[in-house]
Formats: structure tokens, C-alpha cells, sequence
């Protein structure tokens, strides 16, 4: 092997490592819940429509909530957990319909 030859394949052998680390690295940041600006310009619009339905789905106050990708209806929901004394319920809206998915007491999901 040449001498360019072996610069040329330790640089690309130094490339080709620094994109698996960006890879593994970026993986963690692939959640499936959002902020609301995470996906797109209508994300925080979605997510003040949805906290003004899901009150009224679950009346109290409103403790957490996340924009998340859920199976059915759009793909896209609203989730808010609403607090009403010692109860906690989760409250899930279509993001792109607006009609409530979810409404149960907050705790593990049944199968």
C-alpha cells in the first residue's frame, strides 16, 4: 500500500466512525412526544386547542402535557394529565381532529 492509499483509508475509516457515534448519539433524541414547536409551525396551536378541550372532557387542572405519536385517528395526540383533587386522569385529543381519544385514570396502560 502507498502511503496516500493508507491516509486516504484511515480518513475514511475516521469518517465513517464519527457517523456511527452521531448516530448512536442521536438515537435518544428520536422520542415520540414533542414539546408542540418539535413538529412544525402548528404544534403549540395544537396543543393550546387541545387544552382547551381536554378540561372539559376531564374538568381540573391540567399538570402535564405532551404532544406524542400514538396509533389512530391522525397519528398525532394530544395528551394532558388533569388533576381534580386526589384524581388524576389522562386525557387524550386528536391533534388534527380535535375529538377526545382518551379518557381514563392516569396509571399503567392495560394491554
Amino acid at each position: 500500500m502507498t502511503q496516500t492509499s493508507n491516509i486516504v483509508t484511515r480518513t475514511l475509516a475516521l469518517i465513517a466512525s464519527a457517523a456511527l457515534c452521531m448516530l448512536a448519539m442521536s438515537a435518544p433524541l428520536t422520542a415520540r412526544a414533542y414539546a408542540g414547536q418539535d413538529v412544525g409551525p402548528h404544534g403549540q396551536a395544537r396543543l393550546f386547542q387541545g387544552r382547551v378541550i381536554a378540561p372539559k372532557a376531564a374538568p381540573g387542572a391540567i399538570t402535564e402535557q405532551e404532544l406524542e405519536c400514538e396509533s389512530g385517528g391522525s397519528g398525532l395526540r394530544c395528551s394532558f394529565a388533569v388533576k381534580r383533587g386526589a384524581t388524576i386522569r389522562e386525557v387524550g385529543a386528536d391533534a388534527a381532529a380535535g375529538a377526545v381519544v382518551e379518557n381514563r385514570p392516569e396509571g399503567p396502560k392495560s394491554a
